[in-house]
């Protein structure tokens, strides 16, 4: 018999259980819970190395085009942005140390420290991204087709890359702010640490692959 089966009274009713959804709790399981987080990352990993072996690639071919197009870049606006990753790197660490330490107040202030980071970094590139678009520098634009065919292919893969690196940012930021909320209910504990280990490793992975973006994009020139 289950042992989640009602027992009967005396008179034949049953009677229900004392500890309603205990047996419907998940087993709290961290080793597998960061098994998959890192075949997760070696997925993104896997899809951003090959981004990066495609640039290399047309580099090889276009090498002065795209230094050209490197130069249209802001290098102050990239630097900028790099410093706000790094910076956020810097508070996700600091906010699951404080979680170690029971510090949970501290822990929340430095995730909404990191999120404004995000949200931070997220401005620059659109202020960017809006740059080059009023400047016809964007795929399918007017301007675009009279470039050489490297600096058409370096401004493809910049959007492309930078896009895709800027939509990790936006999932990154939503996971820090659910775990944060779970946190606040206290589902995540100085015990139960491992979802917010593991969404710090995502950031931490973001933080990453701009680090290899920048000098791609913008230093070439």
């Amino acid at each position: 018999m289950s042992g989640s089966a009602a027992i009967p009274d005396d008179a034949g009713h049953p009677v229900p259980d004392a500890h309603p959804g205990h047996h419907d709790i998940m087993p709290y399981d961290p080793v597998g819970a960061r098994m998959g987080m890192w075949l997760f990352l070696l997925t993104e990993l896997l899809l951003f190395g090959a981004m990066f072996i495609a640039f290399c690639m047309y580099y090889i071919q276009h090498g002065w085009r795209f230094s050209l197009g490197s130069q249209e870049l802001s290098t102050a606006m990239g630097g900028a942005n790099t410093l706000v990753l790094l910076t956020s790197s810097l508070t996700m660490a600091l906010a699951i140390a404080a979680m170690q330490r029971r510090n949970t107040r501290l822990s929340q202030q430095l995730m909404n420290a990191t999120i404004v980071c995000a949200v931070g970094f997220l401005v620059v590139k659109a202020f960017e991204w809006g740059g080059k678009f009023a400047h016809g520098l964007y795929p399918t634009s007017d301007h675009m087709a009279e470039l050489s065919q490297g600096e058409q292919i370096f401004y493809s893969l910049y959007f492309v890359m930078t896009g895709f690196h800027a939509l990790h940012v936006i999932i990154g930021g939503v996971l820090i702010l659910w775990v944060k909320r779970r946190v606040t209910k206290g589902l995540v504990t100085t015990d139960r640490l491992v979802m917010m280990e593991n969404v710090g490793l995502y950031w931490h992975l973001v933080d990453l692959v701009w680090i290899f973006l920048f000098p791609l994009f913008y230093l070439i020139g």
